[in-house]
């Protein structure tokens, strides 16, 4: 990514963290943006968000954001428009990676637990 698209992406992450703050309904879950991907043309901005929660909570977190997309993008564009000519259209992805890394984690205090085998 060029500087210009790192600092769009850092403000939208910003922005967007601000607005899922207040925005989100009380469930239980926790939503974290973890990463903000811009394309060259600013036309479409991605955001990978983190949910800590059980399985329903995380599906329902993402069916909320997929249905409210259209809102969330007119909140965020309250705030940026004085940034952009043209709000980019908004994605939302989920990020598995803190599941991945606690199942990981899991294996190996499993292996440091086991009694060592000698072969």
């Amino acid at each position: 990514m060029s500087i210009r698209t790192e600092k769009v992406a850092s403000l939208l992450q910003h922005e967007m963290g601000s607005i899922l703050e207040k925005e989100l309904p009380r469930g239980g879950a926790l939503l974290t943006v973890v990463a903000v991907k811009v394309t060259a043309d600013l036309s479409i901005v991605r955001f990978y968000v983190s949910i800590i929660g059980t399985e329903q909570q995380q599906a329902e977190v993402m069916d909320w954001l997929h249905e409210e997309t259209k809102y969330l993008r007119k909140l965020l564009s309250a705030n940026i428009r004085h940034h952009f000519r043209r709000i980019p259209e908004v994605e939302f992805y989920e990020d598995r990676l803190y599941e991945k890394a606690s199942r990981i984690e899991q294996l190996l205090r499993e292996v440091r637990k086991s009694p060592e085998q000698n072969d």
